[in-house]
């Protein structure tokens, strides 16, 4: 295995994944940029609590035929220390896959872990975790996309799910269950609740209300952290130059926020075109593309009640004021794709169901233990 260190390593570790994938017509070139930016530690926070190596698999002919990232993040609690692997790819080969594994076995070894997850992100879950194992065609912004023999190389080796990702899909244009009509009906009846859709002018006060409200929600899910204002504010002017404000959605009982439910045009229509690169005039290209070039899908990123209002319809009503704007006011919109939803969420996969939807792809966190006589234990429902 060949560490990456060298600007040639690293257009090799980008140039692999093209080689891997090339007669698939359903693969997008990831920016390249996005991929290097987890790996620079300037600009990755997760270097303040972890550390990340990669490394190229080389042939006897010094040609590569694989790559991989190694990662330990000191906050990523587990019954067992749990390091992680991601970016693999790998020619159709188990010995090579073997070896690449092994090798990210024996680091994380040194590193103290217990065991490893794979293929997983050195960040957040909302980009390039998980392997595809179900559903290939084009994939969503950020989200991993792979030969379906990885399945097998993963499996093979010894790799066990830890958890299942369920992606759902429908068209904009679905009725939705006469439930949420009713329930919508009923909430609207109490002039104390409203929706409203973001205003870009106002981005501040939103990211505070989604600081609230997720902190509420989800910090203290699937080793969730709370998060601070000031981290929301960055994302969120991060993601401006590609928001569709109608597309985002708040709810509040007496001014006070409740619910939220965030949306983007799936980046990747775009960016398919763009073939990796991000130089500047391929960002004026870009802003070219998002002026001109139509954007028929939009992704569902998070969705979160307070815990105080789930179970009372909050959903239902959030939903349908949504979804009769988009529909009315935001007619290229013609598909919707969430965001994974982990199968430990059993309630989560209950409203996307509920929704009309239908499963569009899965993709399966993997959990290796590096002694085997210790009993596997899958992620635990919440």
């Amino acid at each position: 295995m060949h560490e990456v260190q060298t600007s040639k390593d690293k257009k090799n570790f980008l140039k692999i994944a093209i080689t891997i994938n090339a007669q698939d017509s359903q693969w997008i070139r990831p920016l390249d940029k996005n991929i290097e930016e987890v790996f620079d530690e300037q600009k990755n926070k997760f270097f303040k609590r972890g550390v990340a190596k990669r490394w190229l698999l080389l042939n006897d002919a010094e040609e590569c035929i694989g790559r991989v990232a190694a990662f330990v993040n000191r906050q990523y609690k587990e019954a067992q220390p749990t390091g992680g692997i991601g970016f693999f790819e790998c020619i159709n080969d188990q010995k090579a896959a073997d070896f690449i594994f092994n090798h990210c076995k024996n680091w994380l070894q040194e590193q103290g872990m217990e065991a490893m997850d794979g293929p997983i992100n050195f960040g957040e879950r909302d980009k390039w975790w998980g392997l595809l194992v179900e559903g290939f065609h084009e994939p969503l912004y950020g989200m991993n996309y792979n030969p379906p023999y990885y399945q097998q190389l993963f499996e093979a080796y010894g790799f066990q799910p830890y958890f299942h990702q369920h992606c759902y899909a429908l068209s904009v244009d679905n009725k939705l269950q006469d439930k949420f009509y009713q329930r919508h009906a009923e909430i609207s009846l109490d002039k104390s609740y409203k929706a409203i859709h973001m205003k870009k002018r106002a981005l501040e006060k939103y990211a505070k209300d989604f600081t609230i409200t997720y902190n509420k929600a989800w910090a203290s899910h699937g080793g969730g952290k709370e998060l601070e204002e000031k981290q929301v504010v960055k994302l969120f002017k991060t993601m401006k130059p590609v928001m569709d404000e109608r597309l985002n959605w708040f709810v509040y009982h007496n001014d006070e926020p409740i619910a939220f439910w965030i949306n983007l045009p799936d980046l990747n229509q775009w960016f398919k075109k763009m073939n990796g690169h991000f130089s500047l005039l391929y960002k004026l290209y870009f802003l070219f593309l998002k002026m001109f070039a139509t954007n028929n899908r939009f992704v569902g990123l998070v969705f979160g009640i307070v815990p105080a209002y789930q179970g009372k319809g909050i959903d239902a009503f959030m939903i349908v004021e949504g979804a009769e704007f988009i529909k009315q006011h935001a007619k290229n919109y013609t598909d919707f794709e969430m965001q994974w939803i982990g199968d430990f969420n059993p309630k989560m996969i209950n409203i996307a169901e509920s929704l009309g939807t239908h499963r569009s792809r899965i993709l399966s966190t993997y959990r290796f233990l590096f002694d085997s006589t210790k009993p596997f234990v899958r992620h635990k429902t919440i």
